[in-house]
């Protein structure tokens, strides 16, 4: 799937695996390697970087719109961020967290959010790129001033965990 494309605009990218943010700039040329759920994966100078599918205009793409009515009482509703955490995807199986199971604990006290994740296995070196997609997409909810993930492994993730769903289309529903 690779494709070479120039940026049409600034956009914010995650280097993989560090997560680590960085502005590319507009007109920079730079290499689609992946496309799985909603997310892109690139290349560019030589380093891998993740671009949030809500910023896939950047790439040339359609990009994902997320929109959460902003609920008249001015608090952070916890519907809306389960809803948003919907939205993130595992980058090695195309499918979203909470159907995977990742997703323990969110409570929201005030502004904030905090969420309590694991991952498929301790030693994903994806790690720290999920906990961004989920501060940035649980970050789009209205009124959400921070987020804080805090990776779990105990109890430890199993596929059990999974929906039913998820387990038919990963091919490990028995």
């Amino acid at each position: 799937m690779q494709k070479i494309v120039s940026l049409a605009r600034d956009v914010k990218a995650r280097r993989v695996p560090s997560g680590e943010p960085l502005v590319l700039k507009s007109g920079e040329f730079v290499n689609i390697t992946q496309d799985l759920g909603g997310n892109y994966t690139i290349t560019w100078r030589g380093n891998m970087y993740r671009i949030d599918g809500t910023d896939a205009d950047a790439i040339g793409r359609k990009p994902t719109i997320l929109s959460f009515e902003a609920p008249q009482n001015g608090e952070v509703d916890e519907k809306q961020v389960w809803e948003a955490l919907e939205t993130v995807y595992d980058p090695e199986i195309p499918i979203n967290l909470v159907s995977l199971g990742l997703i323990y604990k969110v409570v929201v006290q005030g502004n904030q959010v905090l969420i309590d994740m694991t991952l498929t296995a301790p030693g994903c070196g994806m790690g720290p790129v999920l906990v961004g997609d989920v501060e940035y997409r649980v970050g789009m909810v209205p009124f959400v001033e921070s987020v804080k993930v805090n990776l779990v492994f105990d109890p430890p993730w199993s596929r059990d965990m999974m929906s039913e769903e998820a387990q038919l289309e990963a091919g490990v529903f028995f």
